[in-house]
């Protein structure tokens, strides 16, 4: 049964609401960014008042903290789901891709700003952090299975590995490439994935 089914058909509208307002603030933050969002603008974008806006999210910073929240949970659940007898680097690649995808639709990086500020904001969010730490966990603990069995590279240090993937998630050749090429999403996914495990090596 559904977290919806255990519901009353009120708490139900509620939920429902508050998901279309975690995705207009993710589509408000991916083009206008924190600084430059303000609940206004996700309310306009729900077509609800701010007032009732507030019923669900007391603040902006509070409601990115949830949309990054289910960005993450999102993620965790991905690995959660795949199949045991992919190889370490094969989870990383198809969490990449997940990652990768995620952003081609609108959605967010996993790293979503470089701005002290939201780092700040964020970091004050102890049910934000929580999560962080659990995926980070579990993505560093794949790096290391990685490198022991020599698909990745055992004499980087894992830390450059596991920052470098985190970078790839949110790298910016991705919306270039959406906006300014020519490629399909398939293909930017697919060279993204090259690029960020082989390089600009010819494949072999």
């Amino acid at each position: 049964m559904s977290i919806f089914g255990k519901l009353s058909f009120k708490d139900q509208a509620f939920k429902l609401r508050e998901n279309a307002i975690l995705d207009a603030a993710t589509s408000v933050l991916g083009t206008k960014g924190y600084d430059l969002m303000t609940m206004d603008d996700v309310a306009g974008a729900v077509g609800i008042s701010k007032p009732s806006l507030y019923k669900h999210f007391k603040s902006k910073e509070d409601l990115v903290g949830e949309a990054l929240i289910r960005l993450i949970d999102g993620a965790v659940d991905f690995l959660a789901q795949l199949d045991n007898t992919l190889s370490p680097k094969g989870k990383l690649a198809a969490l990449l891709e997940w990652a990768l995808r995620v952003r081609l639709d609108g959605g967010l990086p996993f790293l979503p700003s470089t701005s002290a500020h939201v780092r700040d904001m964020l970091m004050r969010n102890l049910k934000y952090v929580t999560r962080v730490l659990k995926l980070n966990g579990q993505i560093e603990k794949l790096v290391l299975a990685a490198q022991k069995n020599g698909e990745l590279d055992a004499a980087l240090p894992s830390d450059v590995i596991l920052f470098s993937y985190y970078a790839r998630t949110c790298d910016p050749a991705v919306e270039y490439l959406q906006r300014f090429s020519k490629m399909s999403n398939e293909d930017i996914v697919r060279h993204m994935l090259q690029v960020a495990f082989d390089g600009f090596h010819p494949a072999s």
